[in-house]
C-alpha cells in the first residue's frame, strides 16, 4: 500500500519507479511476518536524525534474527542518494527493509544470511501542527517476553491497527496503550507526554514500546529549553488530570491533544514550543 506518491524504490543495487514488487510468494516473510522497517522524514531540505534511523533498522534486523545485507554507513549512502532524485524542498517519507527470504532449520525462524533489503522513498507532505481526539484503547502492548518488541517490527503492526479502528469507532482519532502492569505505553502510532503544573512526564521505556527517535530528540530539546522532563511510570488518570498531552513520532514530529476521552484540552504551549523547537534545532527552512 502507498501511503505517498511519486515512489522510489532502491532494490539489488539499482532504483525503480513506483511500487515495486520486492518479495516473492514463497519468501519467509511473506507468509512468517518476518519484516523490520524504519521511517525518517525530509522536509525544508534537511532529514534529521537520518543518521540514528539507519542504525536501528540494522539493530531491528539482529534482533529479528538476521544478518543485516549492509551497515548502517551505506544505508544511510543509499537514502542520501535517493533523497537526491528528489527537488530540494521535497517533503519525503524514507523507509528502508530488511527481511528474510528463508526460513532456518526450525522452519518459523528466519535464515539469518538470507536478509534482504529495499529502501522506498514516497512524497508525502508533513501535515501542520494537528490537534487530535485520544481515548484509552481496550487492546495492550506486548510485553518483551511476549513478542518481538526491541525491534520496529511489522509484526507487531496488526495490533495497533486494531487499536486504530476500535478508537475510530467511538469517534476518537487514536488511543492510549497500556502495558500488561496498567502503565500506559504509547499510542497507537506515536509516544506520548503529559504536562502538569509546568513539569513534562512521559512513559519511561520499560521494553513494551520503542523509545522513539523524535521522542528522544524532543526531551532533550524541552530539557536544553530550561523544562523539566521526567521519564517515569504513569496510568490513565495522570493523562485524566493532565494540563496538556501531546505526542511524537516520525510521520508528524508533534502532534496536540484537544480532547481526552469526554474531557476538552486546550492544545496547550508545550507541545506547540516542542515543535518549533524541534524545527530550529533541525535547521528546516
Amino acid at each position: 500500500m502507498a501511503i505517498g506518491s511519486d515512489i522510489r524504490t532502491w532494490y539489488e543495487g539499482e532504483w525503480h519507479q513506483g511500487n515495486t514488487p520486492i518479495m516473492g510468494a514463497a519468501d519467509h516473510a511473506t507468509w512468517l511476518g518476518t519484516m523490520v522497517f524504519d521511517g525518517a522524514r525530509t522536509f525544508g531540505g534537511v532529514t534529521p536524525d537520518l543518521d540514528l534511523h539507519c542504525q536501528r533498522i540494522v539493530r531491528s534486523a539482529i534482533a529479528m534474527g538476521m544478518t543485516s545485507p549492509m551497515d548502517a554507513a551505506r544505508v544511510l549512502e543509499i537514502a542520501r542518494e535517493g533523497i537526491a532524485l528528489y527537488p530540494d524542498d521535497a517533503e519525503l517519507y524514507v523507509r528502508p527493509m530488511m527481511w528474510s527470504k528463508e526460513g532456518g532449520e526450525a522452519m518459523i525462524a528466519a535464515k539469518a544470511d538470507s536478509c534482504a533489503f529495499a529502501l522506498c522513498i514516497e512524497a508525502m507532505p508533513l501535515p501542520a501542527m494537528q490537534a487530535i481526539a485520544l481515548c484509552v484503547s481496550p487492546f495492550r502492548r506486548p510485553r518483551p517476553d511476549t513478542a518481538l518488541t526491541e525491534a520496529k517490527a511489522a509484526c507487531l503492526y496488526p495490533n495497533n491497527g486494531r487499536m486504530l479502528t476500535e478508537a475510530r469507532k467511538r469517534g476518537f482519532d487514536n488511543a492510549l496503550s497500556l502495558d500488561d502492569w496498567d502503565h500506559v505505553a504509547e499510542t497507537a502510532t506515536a509516544n506520548v507526554f503529559l504536562v502538569k503544573d509546568g513539569i513534562v512526564r512521559t512513559p519511561v521505556p520499560n521494553g513494551t514500546f520503542l523509545n522513539g527517535i523524535t521522542r528522544q530528540r524532543i526531551i532533550t530539546l524541552l530539557s536544553q529549553d530550561g523544562m523539566t522532563v521526567e521519564e517515569t511510570s504513569l496510568g490513565v488518570e495522570d493523562f485524566a488530570q493532565a494540563d496538556e498531552i501531546f505526542l511524537t513520532g516520525n510521520a508528524s514530529k508533534v502532534t496536540a491533544v484537544k480532547r481526552f476521552e469526554d474531557r476538552e484540552l486546550q492544545p496547550g504551549p508545550v507541545a506547540t514550543r516542542a515543535r518549533a523547537l524541534y524545527w530550529s534545532w533541525s535547521g528546516a527552512a
